[in-house]
């Protein structure tokens, strides 16, 4: 297919140069008055000629060179191709299943304790000098 496409590209510029050196090789009809009527003129662009070789070689070329003009056109919507044509793509990952969050435990929060102006205030946590209860530890030789 893209070697397809380059012997049809070069064949279209090939064609296209040929064809601008057979045009301009060909000699003028005559000039501006003889187009219109003025002069010697048989009909409105002047005297029918027979068919010379080089208007034989125009007709041809112009033939080649829509032809490969539609040619490039119908393979150019697909592209010339690809270098990764015909290769498997990238395999997926696996999906993994995140582990579950766990719940908040069900403990509920500590009690606010209310100061003496009736305010509230978060509970105090246990420390080392404290025990669980919140009485102080003995510390000492007992008496």
């Amino acid at each position: 297919m893209v070697v397809t496409y380059y012997l049809i590209s070069a064949l279209y510029i090939l064609v296209c140069l040929v064809l601008l050196l057979v045009i301009l090789l060909q000699q003028g009809k005559g000039d501006m008055a003889a187009a219109f009527g003025g002069g010697s003129s048989q009909s409105a662009f002047g005297a029918r000629a027979g068919a010379t070789v080089l208007s034989k070689a125009t007709a041809i070329l112009a033939v080649l060179f829509m032809a490969s003009a539609l040619g490039l056109a119908i393979l150019g919507v697909r592209g010339p191709g690809s270098l990764m044509r015909g290769t498997p793509g990238p395999t997926p990952a696996p999906k993994t299943t995140s582990p579950a969050v766990p719940a908040a435990p069900a403990t509920p929060p500590p009690a606010a304790a209310t100061g003496p102006t009736g305010a509230t205030s978060p509970a105090p946590a246990p420390t080392a000098a404290t025990g669980p209860t919140g009485s102080a530890a003995p510390t000492g030789t007992q008496k």
